[in-house]
């Protein structure tokens, strides 16, 4: 293998950040409800960043399958909305450094980009990587949003269920990443907050708030989420008057609801999906309906994410 520290450079000297966290908030892979890029734009603009490194993306980046912007303008190219993989140095609303990486998911050399990242890290003394994921699932916006947590070690998910049980599903960098930290014996943390279905296509701001929160729950940092907080309430009330429009939407998500809460009562019981009564329509069936009907009842001038 090509010698990893080649795929980036540091864009100045550092100073000594103790023993940071590093959140991993790459864009590329799913991101129900834009749930990540939410919570990443909301760090970047609410906090002091500057780039510490950056990364060569010419060589992990195929820009024909994710073709980058640019801008024509009457007769000539006026912009190139060029992608960009960086490392940031933030500090918390208690001035803790930590680190946040951004950019997108790289196309090329995943092992090689893993070992760089975890080379950087260990150059930083980081004390623990942690990733953000938003995923779809057959749950009601008027329940408490949900998150998903797994770690390289059982103690750093303590307080979080598990609510699934052995499923194979697409690798992603920061999964990769994750992975192959665990077999180096450091701390990995990763976060998937649940979406619903049915708006997984909009910007859905309560995800992105719990993804934060989670995070300072489990690193002890300060992170700002008021402007996650307002719009959450500004779109769960245009979701609440689209659902009220016909009985059949609100009947639908009543059934979520049901479903939803005999999950959480059952945990424990053979079938957690079930009440023992008459059967609920399956997670697909809800979701699709229901994805459906907000897409018919969505205006070409509205904007349900707010």
């Amino acid at each position: 293998m090509l010698d990893p520290h080649e795929l980036y450079e540091l864009t100045d000297d550092l100073p000594d950040l103790g023993q940071p966290v590093l959140i991993q908030a790459l864009s590329g892979f799913v991101d129900a409800g834009n749930a990540t890029r939410l919570a990443r734009e909301q760090l970047l603009t609410s906090l002091d960043a500057r780039p510490v490194a950056r990364f060569d993306l010419d060589q992990l980046f195929d820009y024909r399958s994710r073709r980058p912007v640019m801008t024509f303008v009457e007769d000539h190219w006026e912009s190139y909305d060029a992608p960009a993989l960086e490392l940031h140095l933030l500090r918390d609303d208690a001035d803790t450094p930590f680190l946040l990486l951004t950019g997108p998911e790289p196309d090329l050399q995943w092992e090689r980009f893993v070992a760089a990242v975890a080379g950087l890290s260990a150059r930083l003394d980081v004390r623990l990587t942690v990733g953000l994921n938003a995923i779809p699932m057959a749950v009601p916006h008027t329940r408490r949003t949900g998150v998903t947590a797994h770690a390289t070690r059982r103690e750093l998910t303590a307080g979080y269920e598990p609510w699934l049980q052995r499923v194979q599903v697409p690798g992603s960098i920061g999964h990769l990443l994750e992975y192959r930290l665990g077999e180096q014996g450091r701390d990995a943390l990763g976060f998937a907050a649940h979406v619903p279905h049915y708006v997984a296509q909009t910007e859905y701001p309560a995800a992105a708030e719990v993804l934060l929160a989670s995070v300072s729950r489990s690193t002890g940092l300060l992170l700002p989420s008021d402007g996650l907080r307002a719009a959450t309430e500004a779109v769960r009330t245009e979701i609440d008057r689209q659902v009220a429009q016909t009985e059949d939407a609100a009947a639908l998500v009543q059934a979520l609801e049901e479903q939803y809460d005999a999950f959480t009562r059952g945990r424990g019981q053979p079938n957690l999906l079930s009440t023992g009564t008459e059967a609920l329509p399956t997670a697909d069936e809800l979701g699709a309906e229901l994805e459906r009907f907000l897409a018919e009842q969505t205006r070409p001038n509205d904007n349900p994410g707010g």
